[in-house]
């Protein structure tokens, strides 16, 4: 009894408390917090600015769609899809009578560059607001220069893929519906006036900004600005302003090519090229110093958030070699591939001279042998025979080689993307250099990587716009995005049809309105205030 007496008075004493309580009695009171304020002060700026560069991972680690990779190289010069690897994205970047204003490859590439152009208007808006003074001067101009680089970055994508795009330079807090495309000289002056405030503050390579995160990936630095700077100059046919912009790279003297063996796996059988993409070894901090951007990756298992997707482009260009009997998925043939790709013969056969170290076996894998410990066959070569080449054992680019013993499967890939190196500056000063008809200085600085390659010199008089296209081609194979670098240079059409001959899966209905993409239906309708033009032919 005298238990329950007690149990009475206690619930009776709660009950007087709570009902004699105000509403005041739920109002939280925050005592402490370990959150950054919301971009007004410099753990806000750097969480928003790391938003961006998750978002940029939702670009090259896309996997819902595991053709990905094949939507930016198949149907070009380079590369064809076997039949049977075909995912359904890229089909219609092959078979081009399927490329219509729903396409998703499209749709999507325009949804994404506009999501990072509205977090980076977010932080350039907050980074100018003069009432902010948590932050110094020179942080908020280090912070507004980085979001700056990344409008500028996903505005030329949209200029070089969809021509006049809609202008947005104020952070979109509610619904819009009346976007026009505004003239390409707009959208150019833009991207301008951006990289030149970008490059004025950001910080160079070697003094480039972290993140909060223990140094996960590099952050944007002085020389990505002038790389994509150089681009867009070219692009715009400024062509002294673009070699300009290159030539400040070079002469910065915090890059050089790789010439010499180095990394972890130096003591290896390989070459310098070859060492540039091992994974461990491509990050300025690791001693490629060709690097001018590499986006980082971190595995999953151990970071969280440390990449957005599973990026596919392993498994699009590796080839599905472990199909064939007596074959083991291992580190030294990449992991597992599935061929979604395979190189045009032009490329295989035809692209690459003597001697030249960008075509060796350890950087263009040829040759296959039977790698299944105890069989007979153990170490015998494998022979190209039947349909057994279209996928399983096709030549194939090692960029792209990464093993994870934790998955096998290979679905993941934590590899790095080299997104700009300083071979890639050279060859963007050679086209400058070519278009103002410097023929005798294109010629030297393409030497300059062919020196590094082994392979011989090009004469003056033999660059072109088509030679430069195909040392981009030997020199960036399986980096760059083939297809955003034709468009640019309008030569999509003309090099499609004349190296991409093969008859499996051939280029159908390419014609001259695919220098540019339809501008995507889905958003079309939505702009319901508005016209929202179509691209010609579409």
């Amino acid at each position: 009894m005298k238990k329950h007496i007690i149990i009475i008075v206690c619930v009776w004493g709660l009950v007087q408390g709570l009902s004699s309580c105000k509403k005041s009695f739920l109002d939280e009171k925050l005592y402490s917090s370990y959150a950054p304020e919301t971009l007004v002060d410099s753990l806000g700026f750097d969480a928003a600015a790391i938003g961006m560069y998750y978002q940029l991972g939702l670009f090259f680690s896309k996997s819902d769609a595991q053709g990905w990779p094949s939507v930016w190289n198949a149907g070009t010069d380079i590369a064809w899809v076997p039949p049977t690897q075909k995912q359904g994205i890229e089909v219609p970047y092959y078979d081009y009578t399927q490329l219509i204003s729903t396409d998703g490859a499209a749709t999507f590439t325009w949804q994404w560059a506009y999501q990072l152009i509205n977090m980076s208007n977010n932080i350039i808006a907050n980074a100018e607001n003069p009432a902010l003074t948590k932050v110094s001067q020179a942080g908020k101009d280090v912070f507004n220069g980085e979001a700056r680089f990344f409008r500028a970055y996903a505005y030329n994508m949209l200029a070089t893929l969809f021509g006049k795009v809609p202008i947005v330079t104020e952070p979109l807090t509610k619904a819009k519906t009346d976007f026009v495309r505004a003239p390409l000289d707009d959208v150019n002056n833009l991207i301008v006036a951006d990289l030149t405030y970008s490059i004025d503050k950001l910080p160079t390579i070697d003094n480039e900004k972290s993140n909060a995160r223990n140094k996960l990936f590099g952050r944007a630095n002085k020389a990505m600005g002038q790389q994509l700077l150089a681009e867009v100059y070219l692009r715009m046919g400024k062509n002294d302003l673009a070699e300009a912009q290159c030539k400040a790279i070079i002469q910065s003297g915090k890059f050089s090519l790789t010439t010499q063996r180095y990394g972890i796996r130096s003591s290896q059988p390989g070459d310098p090229f070859s060492d540039m993409f091992v994974y461990g070894n491509q990050r300025y901090a690791q001693g490629n110093k060709e690097a001018i951007w590499v986006f980082e990756l971190e595995n999953i298992s151990s970071v969280v958030g440390g990449y957005s997707g599973s990026p596919q482009q392993r498994r699009n260009w590796g080839a599905a070699y472990y199909q064939i009997t007596d074959m083991t998925i291992c580190d030294s043939l990449g992991g597992r591939g599935i061929g979604r790709m395979r190189l045009t013969d032009w490329v295989v056969y035809g692209l690459y001279g003597a001697g030249d170290m960008r075509n060796s076996e350890y950087n263009i894998r040829h040759k296959f042998y039977y790698n299944t410990a105890g069989k007979a066959s153990y170490g015998q070569p494998i022979p190209y025979a039947g349909a057994d080449t279209v996928f399983k054992i096709a030549p194939h680019t090692t960029k792209w080689y990464q093993f994870d013993p934790n998955d096998v499967f290979g679905f993941a890939m934590v590899k790095d993307f080299i997104l700009m190196r300083l071979g890639e500056t050279y060859l963007l000063m050679a086209e400058a250099q070519y278009k103002q008809n410097k023929l005798t200085d294109a010629a030297a600085s393409l030497n300059v990587i062919r020196a590094r390659a082994n392979a011989a010199p090009v004469a003056a008089s033999d660059v072109t716009m088509d030679y430069i296209l195909d040392e981009r081609a030997r020199e960036l194979l399986a980096e760059e995005n083939r297809r955003m670098t034709l468009m640019r240079t309008r030569t999509l059409v003309d090099r499609t049809t004349k190296y991409n001959t093969q008859k499996i899966n051939p280029v159908l209905g390419l014609a001259s309105k695919h220098l540019l993409l339809p501008v995507p239906q889905s958003e079309r309708d939505l702009n319901k205030d508005a016209v929202l033009d179509q691209n010609d032919g579409y």
